[in-house]
């Protein structure tokens, strides 16, 4: 799992061949064993939020 950018203990990262059809583009962002999952097109939209605060 590649991870493309850091920021204050956030990691952004993509999984290689994800999905079985490939899903559509989008970033993890992992922090401190919690994680989300954002599509990034056609816009940024939370797929799903296992456990951040809104």
């Amino acid at each position: 799992m590649p991870v493309v950018f850091r920021h204050k203990g956030f990691r952004f990262l993509f999984y290689a061949n994800e999905g079985d059809p490939r899903e559509p583009v989008h970033i993890h962002v992992l922090k401190d064993g919690i994680e989300a999952k954002f599509w990034l097109s056609p816009e940024v939209i939370v797929a799903y939020n296992d456990g951040f605060n809104a």
